[in-house]
């Protein structure tokens, strides 16, 4: 086991950073270049290849994109056996009135959010870090 799994500490140093760039969900089709240089993550799921990148390079690549989706990450190493943290941050987000998408890495949990809501998604979760 690595990293992290004392949420109080979780919690406390989490430190969200928000991308610059706009993110995207596509599914890939056939003969469409998967944009495996520029991609965040690819989930392959029966009924498709869900690719995760960002929204321009999606565009360029040849998928339309229906919604652009802002990209958190929190900057703890956080154990993939760490219990509650993605239930308070969910819960944060929620009350606040933002879906939570969220792809964990080996090192770090990744928040997509409404493009638009991003903003009110970093006072939410900076105000969750303050308050543990």
């Amino acid at each position: 086991m690595s990293g992290q799994t004392n949420l109080s500490l979780l919690l406390r140093d989490m430190t969200p950073e928000l991308d610059a760039k706009s993110y995207a969900y596509v599914v890939a089709e056939a003969g469409i270049n998967l944009c495996a240089q520029s991609c965040f993550a690819t989930i392959q799921e029966v009924e498709g290849l869900t690719l995760v990148g960002p929204a321009d390079a999606l565009r360029a690549a040849g998928y339309k994109v229906s919604s652009e989706w802002a990209h958190i990450t929190l900057q703890i190493h956080s154990s993939l056996e760490a219990i509650g943290l993605t239930a308070a941050f969910a819960t944060a987000l929620g009350q606040a009135g933002i879906s939570a998408n969220v792809i964990a890495g080996y090192h770090h949990d990744h928040i997509f959010v409404q493009w638009d809501k991003r903003g009110a998604a970093m006072s939410a979760l900076t105000a969750l870090s303050r308050k543990s």
